[in-house]
């Protein structure tokens, strides 16, 4: 009886003492670079430095922004003018390079309009973004669209300068 009280007491200390300094692993706590292997990156992936998409902005999940150029259009416009093109050619030429990433182009538009015009616009503008890319030979299936309209402007100012930098599509990556 008396050894298994000291064996007892000597289980409670060593469990105690592993509880307080805790076990610190360098591992993945899942084990895999990016989680379960589908590209679904954890913070832990972003601190180790793991997700291999330079200063991207990681969003939660599996998603990230800032890889790619915002694009902007005119006025009322949905028409990629030329000196915006390299940006949605980019974006392009990141797919061919990256075959695993898929990308959602999310149309804005700036205050100006009804909700309901500028969902359509943003809408226009995204399908316009998709449409260039897909004719430079990304699969369609890897682009989706996404109309914000005014909901999420860039610049909240209520001026041309503001509005200008409104009229966007970003580009969102994703595994």
């Amino acid at each position: 009886m008396k050894k298994s009280i000291f064996w007892l007491i000597g289980l409670s200390l060593v469990l105690a003492v592993s509880a307080l300094t805790g076990c610190k692993s360098n591992k993945n706590p899942a084990g895999l670079y990016g989680l379960d292997g589908t590209g679904t990156f954890t913070q832990w992936d972003i601190d180790q430095g793991n997700v291999p998409l330079g200063d991207a902005h990681w969003t939660g999940g599996s998603e990230y922004r800032g890889q790619l150029q915002t694009l902007y259009f005119a006025y009322d416009s949905s028409q990629i003018s030329a000196g915006e093109r390299g940006k949605a050619e980019a974006a392009a030429n990141y797919l061919k390079q990256n075959s695993s990433y898929r990308l959602i182009v999310e149309g804005h538009c700036d205050e100006r309009g009804s909700r309901e015009y500028n969902l359509a616009l943003g809408e226009r503008r995204a399908l316009a973004v998709r449409n260039y890319i897909v004719n430079l030979g990304i699969d369609a299936g890897r682009i989706q669209t996404k109309s914000l309209g005014k909901e999420q402007p860039a610049n909240p100012g209520h001026d041309e300068a503001a509005w200008s930098q409104n009229r966007r599509a970003e580009f969102v990556l994703y595994y």
